[in-house]
């Protein structure tokens, strides 16, 4: 068996598959692959497996060179599948996987790094100290907002939705209000009521309620064609002019060019973006503005999420060669 991986990832995975026996090809440029060059690959040998990664975007002429090579399975090295055409894979009869689960924590905790440090203005205070400017304690020098006992909007409560919300209430007594096309009364339940006797966990069947009535509104729903500037123009004009956006879930998500408007004329009082619209470009203006944090798409990014990511990918290649289904089989 042999598997063509597109760009170097940790060892772990690699070595799992190393041990089955499979040959193992990586290739050459530690960079994404352009088009072509990866339908060359393709094309110089045969391979049973690819594992690709989200900046590989797999179409259709791609699948037929996979299909063409005799791969059998595509192993996506993310959660996230919007970078592949999964109707055009299945019809080629290629099995496309994922790896959900085990990056929830990394990605709830680094959301939660977000909006703490939005909240606190951690990277304004940390440039303004780095440039010499800090002289001495003031009393209303980087004033920011406290999180404990404000409102948390999650918006999408899948597996990081609901881990952010967790956290958002057991450790700062956050109330959370969320949105998801299906309500989960189990997790309702779960959280109960809070000090004041109030649920902790409350449903919103109009996301845009989520908006209006958040301080902090928090995005974690998949890429779809439904999904695609969710939050727009509209949308930030509901928010407080005192609320927060974060995003750790795609890029598109956001009108980029309507969240610099609404940055820079003081219509929300911040946001924290780890994904961007047209990575790994930003939308003019963005980075000029000092109400935003952002973090080059790293919220999985330590040392154990990567590792176990790739061991995951390596499992359903496994799976799938030795010809069982691979346990996170994306389906259409």
């Amino acid at each position: 068996m042999k598997v063509f991986i597109t760009r170097q990832i940790p060892d772990r995975g690699i070595n799992i598959l190393k041990e089955m026996g499979y040959a193992v090809v990586i290739g050459p440029q530690d960079r994404v692959l352009k088009k072509e060059e990866l339908i060359e690959y393709l094309k110089k040998d045969k391979y049973n497996a690819v594992l690709a990664l989200l900046t590989d975007k797999i179409d259709a002429e791609i699948l037929d060179a996979m299909k063409d090579s005799g791969v059998k399975i595509l192993a996506n090295y993310a959660v996230g599948f919007d970078n592949i055409d999964i109707k055009a894979a299945t019809e080629r009869g290629i099995m496309v996987t994922n790896t959900p689960g085990v990056l929830t924590e990394t990605v709830a905790e680094h959301t939660f790094s977000l909006m703490l440090s939005i909240a606190h203005r951690i990277p304004e205070s940390d440039r303004f100290t780095r440039a010499g400017k800090y002289h001495g304690w003031e009393p209303m020098m980087f004033l920011g907002t406290d999180v404990s006992k404000k409102t948390l909007g999650v918006v999408g409560l899948g597996r990081i939705g609901s881990k952010v919300a967790y956290h958002a209430a057991k450790g700062f007594e956050m109330k959370v209000l969320y949105y998801d096309p299906k309500r989960s009364e189990d997790f309702e339940k779960e959280f109960g009521v809070d000090s004041t006797g109030s649920p902790q966990t409350t449903y919103r069947k109009n996301v845009d309620d989520i908006f209006r009535e958040a301080d902090f509104v928090s995005i974690h729903v998949p890429l779809l064609p439904t999904t695609r500037h969710l939050v727009d123009a509209r949308r930030l004009a509901l928010m407080k002019k005192t609320a927060y956006l974060i995003n750790t879930s795609r890029g598109p998500i956001v009108d980029e060019a309507a969240l610099v408007e609404a940055l820079r004329n003081n219509i929300i009082r911040g946001a924290a973006l780890d994904v961007y619209e047209n990575e790994p470009s930003l939308s003019p203006g963005l980075a000029d503005c000092e109400n935003a944090i952002l973090t080059p798409h790293t919220a999985s990014a330590t040392e154990e999420t990567r590792q176990a990511m790739g061991e995951l990918a390596a499992k359903n290649i496994i799976e799938t060669l030795e010809g069982r289904i691979p346990p996170n089989l994306v389906k259409i």
